[in-house]
């Protein structure tokens, strides 16, 4: 499989999964502290939103790359 066909099947699962979830929501450790046998932590989530048009646009790059011929090389 060539390395268009993959990128255009990743841009259709990708933009698929952008329009369906529209983003994603990770946690990260923002502060850490040890005082003796006591631990602390803080952790902060954060929502990353994926905009509709971004996932129209990748699902229609990913069909034009999977559906346009490419000239035979010689």
């Amino acid at each position: 499989m060539s390395p268009i066909k993959i990128a255009a099947i990743v841009l259709l699962v990708a933009g698929t999964l952008g329009l369906v979830y529209g983003g994603f929501t990770y946690t990260k450790d923002t502060h850490h502290a040890t005082l003796g046998p006591l631990e602390l932590s803080v952790q902060e989530k954060s929502t990353i939103n994926v905009p509709v048009g971004a996932g129209v646009a990748a699902i229609v790059l990913g069909a034009i790359l999977l559906l346009v011929p490419r000239p035979a090389r010689s």
